[in-house]
């Protein structure tokens, strides 16, 4: 019985302590961002206009997060939304947002936490994001009933015949060549996407006291990076 009492006591003396200023700050800001992911996945889910632009925003709180706070908080962050999501959309469709917008906005922040190279980070970047395409549409198609694939590998199909008729080849693809060229296609998309993503990041996160780092000079051109 004391020793329940002491620990009791022990508890309350706890619950007493007073949190640091930076502590609450990272708690506070944590939850916020979680939160803004967690209304963008839902926009991005059920509205049915500016899905590019919530696509982009999606996994920015987040790796903003950890460039300013660091790793932990950023799986604080990750955690806390797929909470969100799960009490706010269901245990199936929630964790979705894991694939990819949930381990890309993990990886990058912690690539850009880090100082990593935009060609190392664009370049994991890219394979988390084609890797988590495939298992969004695996998961989509378990749920529907349907094998969406199918739309994936009609794209692939279009842009094969498009080729075809171009270089006035005589050849029928079979369905290798189609499921290649439908692969090709989510790679295409994943790295413009990522690098979309390093470009509106280098932009915006420096004036929220999170710089990145420099981009190659390859891209310099290409990313118009503003110093100041």
């Amino acid at each position: 019985m004391r020793s329940l009492n002491k620990a009791m006591v022990r508890q309350k003396n706890a619950f007493r302590i007073p949190l640091s200023r930076r502590k609450s700050v990272r708690i506070v800001e944590t939850s916020y961002l979680a939160a803004a992911s967690a209304l963008i996945w839902i926009a991005l889910y059920y509205l049915p206009i500016g899905g590019a632009f919530f696509r982009i925003a999606l996994p920015l709180p987040l790796a903003l997060l950890q460039v300013r706070r660091g790793p932990s908080s950023g799986i604080e962050g990750t955690a806390l939304l797929v909470m969100l999501l799960v009490g706010l959309m269901g245990p199936v469709r929630g964790p979705l947002v894991l694939f990819p917008y949930g381990f890309l906005a993990l990886w990058l922040g912690w690539s850009w936490f880090r100082g990593f190279s935009w060609w190392v980070s664009w370049s994991i970047g890219v394979m988390i994001g084609t890797i988590g395409f495939l298992v969004r549409v695996f998961l989509l198609s378990f749920l529907v009933g349907e094998n969406l694939w199918v739309v994936v590998t009609r794209a692939g199909l279009i842009l094969l015949e498009r080729i075809i008729d171009l270089l006035n080849l005589s050849f029928v693809p079979d369905l290798f060549f189609v499921q290649i060229a439908a692969l090709m296609l989510i790679i295409l998309q994943e790295l413009i996407f990522v690098l979309t993503l390093h470009a509106v990041a280098f932009w915006i996160f420096p004036k929220l006291q999170a710089p990145l780092p420099l981009p190659p000079r390859l891209l310099n051109n290409l990313i118009l990076w503003d110093p100041v």
